[in-house]
């Protein structure tokens, strides 16, 4: 049995940081403790809070990030100033795959939409870390093809799924990754997340909650039945959820 496979048998077990920070990513979680040893002096634990920027688009990307709490979202701006969600990472994945490949900019804004915090490794010391980590680059690797493949199905609900499905979808992908049924959120973020307008958004969660699935109140939602939000989801939940799972398995 070798050490990777004792730490993951043995929750009492605490992988940290350099400097003794806790590590929960699951992605830092699942190398071996050989590979752990050579990224773990480059992780810098820091405070993620609501709303900052990880990354900005066609800015020059300086770090990756490994989430431990909170919920990132990958955001495509339009010139005209409309912005809709493309994706989300919590502590299943890393937020900025281009660098490790030595691609420094891209048209995507990367932010924080529930606080948390976690750890950032300079984009120069990811890509020297991942030639000497074949385990690490064939798990960074996958995380990045699925969190395309999210992506996909994101662009595609948002687009032929109406309001209420949409919602719920983004509710239990949130709630999956920040592990509370309350989730704080004005209708103006709800909109840019869902790729419609307040009124839509407004709609939407009334629907929910007539429904008995959400409360709804001042920007606070509470997912007060799980499984009947998982019914009003459209199939993009449960396709995107298999997809998690995927990286479970590995």
């Amino acid at each position: 049995m070798n050490k990777k496979r004792k730490r993951q048998e043995n929750p009492a077990a605490v992988q940290t940081n350099a400097k003794g920070k806790p590590v929960t990513n699951k992605i830092l979680l699942g190398m071996s403790d050989a590979e752990f040893h050579k990224i773990c002096p480059y992780l810098e634990f820091v405070e993620l809070p609501q709303r900052f920027s990880l990354h900005e688009p066609n800015h020059k990307m300086e770090f990756a990030y490994f989430l431990n709490r909170g919920l990132a979202s990958i955001v495509v701006s339009t010139r005209d100033g409309r912005d809709v969600e493309a994706g989300v990472v919590g502590y299943e994945g890393f937020v900025g795959t281009a660098p490790a490949v030595c691609l420094f900019r891209s048209p995507l804004c990367e932010v924080m939409q529930i606080s948390g915090d976690g750890f950032r490794v300079k984009a120069s010391a990811l890509h020297n870390a991942l030639q000497l980590t074949p385990d690490f680059q064939m798990s960074f690797s996958r995380n990045a093809v699925l969190q395309g493949m999210q992506v996909a199905h994101t662009a595609a609900c948002n687009r032929l799924h109406d309001g209420e499905q949409r919602l719920a979808r983004w509710l239990l992908m949130a709630e999956d990754r920040v592990k509370t049924a309350k989730l704080t959120m004005t209708h103006d973020f709800l909109a840019t997340m869902l790729g419609t307008d307040r009124p839509s958004v407004s709609l939407a969660a009334a629907g929910l909650q007539q429904r008995g699935t959400i409360q709804y109140h001042r920007g606070d939602v509470k997912i007060t039945n799980r499984r009947k939000l998982e019914t009003s989801a459209c199939e993009c939940y449960r396709v995107i959820q298999k997809l998690n799972g995927e990286l479970e398995l590995n």
